[in-house]
């Protein structure tokens, strides 16, 4: 289904600031989602153990002790994957509502259009 003239316009417009801002998405802060140091080197470790416990599980005859090294593995695996807790994780944003309540009120479209038009507006 082709575009109408005035999507398509809309569409090469979004295209332009977006091809303009690029330097702004790629530096954006990604709200502390970014991996922590800690829960890398503690993941490591467990995987470590959990590896040892595997190979001490596989080498005399107790499937037990394997399974318990093969889930503390995939602990140490999951804990260095983990995002870490940063001040930013908490962060709301001072122009929108605090409740969730007040968020659903409006729709998916209605945020970003506002958020658009906000971004057009600091230009």
């Amino acid at each position: 289904m082709p575009l109408s003239e005035q999507e398509q316009r809309l569409l090469d417009e979004m295209e332009r600031h977006l091809m303009r801002n690029d330097a702004d998405v790629v530096s954006a802060p990604r709200d502390g989602r970014s991996l922590s140091y800690r829960n890398i080197v503690y993941g490591t470790i467990l995987v470590l153990l959990g590896l040892g416990g595997l190979v001490v599980g596989v080498s005399i005859p107790l499937v037990v002790v394997g399974v318990v090294g093969f889930v503390i593995m995939l602990g140490g695996v999951l804990l260095a994957v983990t995002p870490g807790r940063g001040p930013g994780r908490m962060r709301v944003e001072p122009d929108q509502p605090a409740s969730a309540g007040a968020r659903k009120s409006s729709s998916f479209m209605d945020r970003m259009n506002d958020r658009w038009d906000k971004r057009q507006g600091e230009r």
